[in-house]
């Protein structure tokens, strides 16, 4: 399961200004504030990371291209790409979510249940959510989706009925 090469990947998306300076307050798609300030560059160079900071749901960023707090509150959904080739080789059982948002999944009896939507990374454990073709959604823990193959295979108990 890998993407195709020249996909850009999402490390963090800005949601929002942080003061009057034009930082930018960001939700992080990476496991740690270090897997992000490992680029200096984003949006194939359009993007220039100065600084960055832990703040309580994400991180707090100064971008040199965003002067003030306008051109802030303009980048919000603005996503932080870098090209696939920037990311370090994953182990055997680790992914991106990329990978797998928009996956096929069958249960292990055989029902077709629709696509992945969404990852949310809980203290817990992740889960994932599932979108049937009707547009209703259900959410599964990790632990049980095997997702080594295409189609997913989810655990039947853990299937919500239609």
């Amino acid at each position: 399961m890998t993407s195709a090469p020249e996909k850009p990947v999402p490390l963090a998306v800005i949601i929002g200004a942080h003061g009057i300076t034009g930082e930018v307050r960001l939700k992080l798609f990476c496991d740690s504030l270090d897997s992000l300030t490992v680029h200096k560059n984003f949006n194939d160079g359009k993007l220039t990371l100065k600084s960055v900071k832990p703040h309580k749901m994400g991180a707090i960023a100064r971008i040199a291209e965003i002067t003030d707090r306008n051109a802030a509150e303009a980048a919000r959904g603005t996503e932080l790409t870098v090209p696939r080739s920037a990311l370090p080789e994953l182990e055997e059982d680790e992914f991106y979510h990329i990978d797998i948002v928009g996956l096929r999944c069958i249960s292990d009896q055989g029902e077709e249940l629709g696509k992945i939507f969404a990852i949310y990374e809980f203290g817990a454990g992740d889960v994932i959510e599932i979108e049937r073709a009707n547009g209703r959604k259900f959410m599964v823990p990790v632990k049980a989706i095997d997702m080594r193959s295409d189609p997913a295979i989810v655990q039947a108990e853990f299937v919500e009925p239609q």
